[in-house]
């Protein structure tokens, strides 16, 4: 993995369990759905193909199963991976995750 500052490092499934367990301290999300999430990751990461990937993909992958996994906290990592500056930058968040949450509902018969 490739850092901002241009430093490489192995890919660490213990760094993303500890950035996802910090983003859902005080939720509802057990010990094993941190170990699946970091799994999905690094699987994730695997399956591009590539010897180095930036630091930026990685938390690319964690955003989609963290926002399955919990919404709270998928905003929490959001709002420090993406650099929230406003009250704004959550409200555009939470309409996405509104209007992703309404187009994966089951169309009423």
């Amino acid at each position: 993995m490739v850092k901002r500052s241009g430093v490489t490092e192995p890919f660490s499934r213990d760094k993303v369990v500890v950035g996802v367990r910090r983003a859902c301290q005080g939720r509802p999300v057990d010990e094993d759905a941190f170990q699946v999430l970091a799994q999905q990751v690094e699987e994730s990461i695997r399956s591009t193909g590539c010897a180095e990937i930036a630091s930026h993909e990685v938390g690319l992958a964690i955003l989609g199963p963290l926002r399955e996994l919990d919404e709270v906290a998928y905003l929490r990592f959001a709002s420090v991976y993406r650099s929230f500056s406003s009250v704004e930058d959550f409200e555009k968040e939470i309409l996405d995750l509104r209007t992703a949450r309404a187009e994966e509902a089951p169309a009423e018969q």
